[in-house]
């Protein structure tokens, strides 16, 4: 029987925790499970408490505190935790607005099996609190995550992953980097780091979770706010890896033919929609390019959305 830990970030989010913990005490699953969830809240300890206080909980589950502020440094708790304490063949990860339905795992378990994929990234369906407009289909973090399972050559978010315990005790700690801890892209650099290390990725769009979108996520301005967040922790990762002259001028060429073309673009999608937007997120993520270059971090997780 597969071992497979899940891992859980938690900051101030004790009714999404709560939501999350119900579908996975209620997963349709042949695996033997372990959830460990790691609050990062040390003055309020409210997703501690939760946890400390569930009677009878399906599976075997653990809460530790992490007392240092940062969603990266969250992450490192729970694999740092994850390698030493359990011997899980696989770690999932989940964050604490989402929830997965009922197959989700041994879904991602038969694309680990199918695709040999040392990590896999798995669907996430947007649930609105508020129903936007059709903008939001082009809009990252607002839009369904979809595509055909299977290999592919890059993933680059945490929302919803199985990650092989072989490839990762093969990288080198801290996996993500501390200096992300309230801006976002940490995710993007540690993926950055196991393609550089040889990894193998795959997608698995059997593996659904459901992520809630609160009323002030479902907005035109957070969808800006976010292509710039985007765009500049992107850039900070290019910046990282990327020391030749001549893939900085090839990402300069870049930036610049969207400043020049998005504006164009805009006119010409203005009367579509669920195109509108886009060509304004495309200008906005290549502004927050542009900020990373002059050593501006956006910090976008020291506000927390929803509950």
């Amino acid at each position: 029987m597969t071992e497979v830990l899940i891992a859980i970030p938690t900051y101030r989010r004790t009714k999404g925790l709560a939501r999350l913990l119900e579908a996975i005490a209620c997963l349709d699953t042949r695996a033997q499970v372990r959830v460990l969830v790691a609050d990062n809240d040390a003055d309020g300890r409210e997703g501690m408490a939760l946890v400390q206080g569930l009677v009878a909980y399906r599976w075997p589950i653990e809460v530790i505190l992490v007392a240092e502020r940062g969603i990266a440094q969250a992450r490192n708790a729970l694999i740092d935790h994850a390698l030493a304490q359990s011997s899980s063949a696989f770690v999932a990860m989940l964050d604490d607005d989402e929830w997965p339905s009922s197959g989700w795992l041994d879904c991602f378990l038969r694309a680990a099996r199918m695709t040999g994929a040392d990590a896999l990234h798995g669907a996430v369906l947007p649930e609105f609190e508020v129903r936007p407009g059709a903008w939001v289909r082009h809009c990252q973090g607002l839009m369904a995550l979809r595509r055909r399972t299977g290999p592919v050559t890059m993933i680059h978010g945490t929302s919803n992953v199985l990650l092989r315990r072989t490839f990762l005790e093969r990288v080198p700690m801290p996996c993500f980097d501390p200096s992300f801890a309230l801006t976002g892209g940490e995710d993007k650099d540690f993926f950055a780091r196991l393609r550089r290390l040889g990894a193998r990725f795959a997608w698995a769009d059997e593996a659904v979770v459901h992520a809630h979108v609160p009323a002030s996520r479902s907005s035109v301005r957070w969808a800006l706010q976010r292509a710039y967040r985007v765009g500049n922790s992107d850039m900070r990762v290019f910046l990282k890896y990327e020391r030749g002259l001549l893939p900085r001028i090839r990402e300069a060429i870049k930036i610049a033919g969207v400043i020049v073309m998005a504006p164009v673009m805009a006119l010409l999608y203005a009367p579509l929609p669920a195109w509108r937007l886009a060509p304004v997120c495309r200008l906005w993520r290549a502004a927050g390019k542009l900020a990373a270059l002059f050593g501006a971090h956006y910090q976008e997780y020291a506000v927390v959305h929803g509950g």
